[in-house]
């Protein structure tokens, strides 16, 4: 891939010295136009991914189908045949962003939605009167909504997330379907994925840390192995996404999604213990038992998240 072009001032821009060839003898600045195209940036950002002997593959192999191999090879200083962990996951999230907005609609989908479909939800669109939300009352409009936020028991009102539910369908009343403010919700969501992922980390790599020898294991290494555990979990995301898009241009139909979506949660429950079992070295029961509590508490919380997510995606989706 191409580098910077050369300026043609010879004075080093960062400490004034003259610099003969491409590096400045005094300070070690590459002495290149500081002005690049976005087409630098994104090669320049791609190879210093890359670049490292093919370090780049080894670790994407290592991460996909060696649990545990690169927090444990990492951490015991064999730093230069694998990506470092952060730049790792950075990237990888870059990429968990960017594919799935890549993908074009599929070829067939105004097929998938036929005719009797969109019929279906014209007729939806017209004919809703009252609303009801996680099957709850029925709500003929905001005045009867905040009628009843105010004037009942606390027990009886709605939480935060049904009231939220509530405003954004009565709103969109006869401008878009059931069905098609639910695709709207679930699409928000999974944009969000990686953003809960992100903000769970440090709380991941708490648990991890305090379920081990401290005198052995320091937080830092439990964030080592949290961070090459969520890259993989959302590079195997990334990885379903484009499963389920490439079959659904040869099949119409959810059994090959739900297939891939069941293969991917086993797997990844397969990885963490297996990851578990090979960074931290213990005994199998030991391990089995740790990882399967650590499961618990972890998909407890993932749970909570989880439900601020879709309170976040029913708010934001107005």
């Amino acid at each position: 891939m191409g580098h910077g072009k050369i300026r043609k001032n010879k004075t080093c821009l960062n400490c004034n010295y003259v610099v003969e060839n491409k590096f400045c003898p005094n300070c070690g600045q590459e002495n290149t136009e500081t002005r690049k195209s976005f087409h630098y940036l994104f090669t320049h950002f791609v190879e210093d991914l890359t670049h490292y002997d093919g370090s780049f593959w080894k670790t994407i192999k290592a991460l996909l189908f060696i649990p545990g191999k690169l927090t444990k090879e990492y951490l015991a200083g064999k730093r230069k045949l694998y990506v470092p962990p952060v730049k790792l996951y950075i990237f990888i999230s870059f990429v968990t962003f960017l594919i799935p907005n890549m993908l074009p609609d599929y070829s067939f989908r105004e097929e998938i939605h036929s005719e009797k479909e969109v019929e279906t939800n014209e007729i939806e669109k017209k004919e809703i009167n009252d609303v009801v939300v996680f099957n709850g009352p029925s709500i003929a409009n905001m005045t009867q909504l905040d009628s009843i936020q105010n004037h009942l028991p606390d027990a009886e009102k709605f939480s935060w997330l049904q009231y939220q539910a509530y405003k954004f369908t009565i709103a969109n009343k006869g401008k878009i379907s059931k069905s098609e403010s639910r695709e709207q919700i679930k699409e928000n969501a999974v944009h969000n994925i990686p953003k809960v992922l992100f903000l769970y980390m440090p709380l991941f790599a708490f648990f991890l840390w305090l379920f081990h020898d401290k005198k052995k294991w320091y937080y830092y290494d439990s964030g080592v192995f949290t961070l090459h555990y969520f890259g993989f979990l959302l590079l195997i995301f990334t990885i379903s996404v484009v499963l389920e898009w490439l079959f659904a241009l040869v099949y119409n139909g959810d059994e090959i999604s739900g297939l891939i979506g069941i293969g991917t949660i086993i797997y990844s429950f397969f990885y963490f213990f297996r990851a578990h079992s090979t960074f931290f070295g213990e005994k199998k029961y030991i391990s089995r038992l740790k990882g399967l509590l650590l499961f618990i508490i972890n998909i407890f919380l993932i749970t909570l998240f989880s439900i601020a997510l879709l309170a976040y995606s029913v708010y934001t989706t107005h």
